[in-house]
């Protein structure tokens, strides 16, 4: 136990626990063994004598503190404005039990004035290792204090021998803030306010990035913009940190310029110490003033703070991330109306108010695109009223890159061509405005209006074209036919919410569909798993307040009964048609599939009589709610807004309906044969849309 104890001791005095676990010395014995070493040496100056007692009594790293004699020093050879020389002797150093010289280290010689070895560095003992000792040159009487290479280069100002703000750029604050205070009389706004706040930035400064300055209105030349902010060149330049040349002008630089009142221009300098010192956002180079106007300039960065600010009208861009100003892009087009002519008043008229539509990065411009841009011009579909095709786009649309718009060549897209189309028509107007733009209008580009991105012509039949987005997949019966049998309950309620979110869209630009059924539903890939989709043909889609109550058209099982009777289309009448897609999303079976689409059918849906479908088919909620949406009197039935709410439900609050519903459906499938012929389709039950008003005649009056 006294073994322990001893080990834990001073090995001289054996009363005092040594401070370090290495050399096993107190600090007292320490000192006392060096006072008896350098008891004979001074300098013969009581003053720096008293000194080197000084920090001889408070140095306590592994290298001592001494008075060393100039003659210790051999190659002596000035460099950078101090000397290098050789310590013959060399510093003394504890090596775990006694002290020994490292002879022979290449230290720096530094020459102080007397009352400077007294006052100025006087902090230095506090440094580890950094300097070794006092040393007097005999022939000049000049003081020498003797640093550590390494560590001199590496930590100390030059100037003022503190250690460094900032260690990397070697640069010091406290000598800043001198050189800013020697350098106040060089300056004047002949403001004493302004003085003042300039002033007060420059001595805040903590780091050697920028110097805020007066800047003469006179350097700033090839000013651009009329607005309160523009740019302009600075000649000189801002005053930039560099390692060699210490603080430089890096000259003709462009900068922005803010104007502001004097007031205001108060408030903008305080805060800009703290906007800049404290979160490195952006860097502002000072203040000027105009001398004819009076207006104060805040002269800031111009690649970052202009980050968010267009460079062409000087206002703030409608995306800063991609950098796309909504201004600029719709003076361009206006200024491009001239560079191309369709030779149809209307058509032009519509293509202008297309374009001035855009208000995000990602919305298509619509173009006029000329019939000699399409390759391998292919039928695919053909409706009641159209033919569409598909074709390759040559030049193909305009996309927003890289800040810069591009085209997306040999781009495949739609044509749906107008039959007898030469003469424009409201309706041909309508069908072109009620399709999107917008390139984005949900997070998953899901269950929206199909995409237009233009109007061509038919140079043979004169018809106009409408360019569409292309969808892969088909309309819906496709899609079905090549997926039902992996079209589960989960993808069954995607592709319902999809089309809810798309009406959606459409009755929240308050216009109605006039003709929702599967045949307009459009999928954007043949694959089960891609369950996204779109509405289309808006042909007959129109204002709430301007419809058309003469003519009925669509698809007989999918119009509402008020639409059969010749009385208004409602956006409820929409709601209905959405009801007969639930029946064929839950079925996988159009609806009355099995009966001629004539007067009889068309007298019985007046009548209320729908579709047959039962649990477990399809859950008790699903089924209740699709009642609700064909019930026989539209004010009875959902609003777009009360169904979707309905059906993001289903995930959450029934989801064991929809289990039993999906245990069915498979035990089931085995029985189902191909959707082709899955069941007997009447010949006179017709899925496309048509005029109606023969089998629907005196209706009215029929109930």
């Amino acid at each position: 136990m006294m073994g322990i104890i001893l080990t834990k001791l001073c090995l001289y005095c054996i009363i005092i626990k040594y401070l370090d676990t290495e050399y096993r010395e107190c600090r007292k014995c320490q000192k006392n063994n060096l006072k008896q070493k350098f008891k004979s040496r001074t300098c013969g100056d009581e003053k720096v004598d008293n000194l080197i007692q000084k920090w001889f009594d408070n140095y306590h790293w592994d290298t001592v503190f001494e008075y060393i004699p100039y003659n210790k020093f051999v190659d002596i050879n000035c460099r950078d404005g101090v000397s290098l020389a050789i310590w013959e002797g060399g510093p003394l150093q504890w090596d775990g039990s006694e002290y020994t010289r490292n002879s022979d280290v290449l230290v720096v010689l530094k020459k102080f004035l007397y009352d400077e070895i007294l006052n100025k560095i006087d902090h230095l003992y506090s440094y580890k290792d950094i300097v070794y000792g006092i040393s007097q040159n005999p022939d000049t009487k000049d003081y020498i204090m003797v640093f550590n290479k390494e560590q001199y280069f590496k930590f100390l100002c030059k100037k003022c021998y503190k250690k460094y703000t900032d260690r990397e750029y070697k640069w010091c604050k406290s000598c800043q803030e001198n050189h800013f205070k020697e350098n106040f009389k060089n300056w004047t706004s002949r403001n004493e306010q302004i003085d003042n706040l300039i002033q007060k930035m420059q001595l805040k400064i903590y780091m050697w990035d920028t110097i805020f300055e007066w800047i003469p209105y006179n350097q700033l030349t090839d000013m651009k913009g009329e607005n309160e902010l523009s740019s302009a060149i600075w000649r000189d330049g801002p005053l930039i940190w560099n390692k060699i040349d210490r603080y430089a002008r890096d000259s003709n630089k462009t900068v922005a310029l803010k104007k502001c009142p004097y007031d205001e221009i108060l408030n903008e300098m305080v805060d800009s110490y703290h906007y800049f010192y404290n979160n490195h956002c952006f860097k502002k180079y000072g203040i000027s003033q105009n001398p004819n106007t009076k207006i104060f300039i805040l002269i800031l960065e111009y690649d970052r703070y202009f980050e968010n600010i267009c460079k062409n009208c000087v206002f703030k861009y409608t995306n800063v991330k991609h950098q796309w100003c909504i201004l600029c892009q719709i003076n361009y087009l206006k200024e491009n109306f001239t560079n191309w002519i369709t030779g149809n008043e209307q058509i032009d008229n519509l293509i202008k108010e297309m374009q001035l539509k855009i208000d995000d990065h990602r919305d298509i411009i619509f173009e006029w695109i000329p019939y000699n841009q399409f390759d391998s011009v292919k039928e695919i579909g053909k409706g009641g009223f159209s033919i569409v095709y598909s074709a390759k786009w040559k030049d193909g649309p305009l996309y927003w890159n890289k800040n810069e718009y591009v085209r997306d060549s040999n781009k495949t897209i739609a044509l749906k061509h107008l039959v007898n189309s030469q003469n424009v028509t409201n309706e041909f107007l309508n069908e072109v405005k009620a399709y999107s733009i917008n390139k984005f209008n949900n997070l998953d580009n899901t269950g929206e209006i199909l995409k237009i991105y233009g109007i061509s012509q038919n140079p043979n039949t004169k018809d106009y074209i409408m360019v569409l987005q292309y969808a892969r997949g088909g309309n819906f019966n496709n899609w079905l036919n090549n997926n039902y049998k992996n079209f589960n309950w989960a993808y069954k309620l995607k592709v319902l919410n999809n089309i809810i979110t798309g009406l959606k869209e459409i009755h929240q630009k308050r216009m109605i569909h006039h003709d929702l059924h599967t045949g307009n539903i459009l999928f954007k890939d043949t694959y089960y798993w891609i369950t996204t989709n779109y509405i289309s043909d808006m042909g007959l889609c129109g204002d709430v307040d301007n419809i058309d109550e003469t003519k009925t058209y669509g698809v007989m099982p999918y119009v509402a009964p008020e639409g059969l009777r010749g009385n208004p289309y409602t956006q409820a009448a929409d709601i209905y048609s959405f009801g007969m897609i639930m029946y064929f999303i839950a079925t996988d079976k159009q609806p009355f599939s099995n009966r001629a689409h004539d007067g009889l059918l068309a007298l019985d849906i007046c009548k209320g009589i729908r579709p047959e479908i039962n649990e477990p088919e399809a859950p008790k909620c699903y089924i209740d709610l699709m009642k609700k949406c064909w019930d026989s009197n539209p004010f009875n039935r959902l609003n777009v807004f009360e169904v979707e709410g309905l059906i993001k439900q289903f995930y959450s609050e029934v989801p064991k309906q929809f289990k039993v519903a999906e245990e069915y459906r498979l035990n089931n499938n085995n029985d189902r044969i191909d959707n082709n012929d899955q069941q007997s389709t009447h010949p006179q039950a017709i899925y496309t849309s048509r005029l109606l008003n023969p089998f629907t005649d005196g209706l009215d009056c029929a109930i």
